[in-house]
């Protein structure tokens, strides 16, 4: 058989055939996908990579209230955190993060305990108390870190995801 030599010709059917046993193939893998938990799913996913734990929401979109004077978890004004959780949070689908930090100096501690990672939990959790009461975010959809880094706290919103 030479270069130029024809090859035998395929009836036309058989390449329908083809395509319609991969329209088939992909309905039935779409089936099977839908059947799946999503949690469990993505939890497979993870392991498949060697992580271990699920990662924090993603961030979206950020706010701060700052004005924390040294050793005191006195929220000063809240009202533009307030009015941006309003608008941020109006998704269900979403999570809030609030951020408690301590500048890391000896003066801003908790005045009883001494420790500054207790001061960020309570400017956390006033802030957090603050949305609460005004019903701008669900207790259930707030998560509460601390860190070190100025006298605020850092609200953070993101796509929790899998709730419709």
């Amino acid at each position: 058989m030479t270069f130029d030599d024809d090859l035998p010709a395929r009836p036309i059917w058989l390449t329908t055939l083809a395509d319609l046993a991969l329209l088939l193939v992909g309905f039935f893998v779409l089936l099977q996908a839908n059947q799946v938990d999503p949690n469990t799913l993505a939890a497979g996913f993870r392991a498949g990579f060697g992580i271990k734990e699920q990662a924090p929401a993603m961030p979206v979109d950020l706010a701060a209230v700052n004005g924390f004077t040294p050793g005191s978890a006195q929220l000063l004004d809240g009202a533009a955190a307030l009015a941006w959780a309003r608008t941020a949070a109006a998704d269900p689908r979403t999570r809030l993060r609030i951020i408690g930090e301590v500048d890391g100096s000896p003066a801003d501690v908790d005045p009883v305990t001494g420790s500054g990672p207790i001061l960020a939990a309570d400017r956390a959790r006033a802030v957090a108390a603050m949305l609460v009461r005004a019903h701008a975010v669900a207790p259930g959809r707030i998560a509460i870190v601390t860190a070190r880094g100025q006298r605020r706290a850092v609200l953070s919103l993101g796509y929790d995801g899998g709730r419709q």
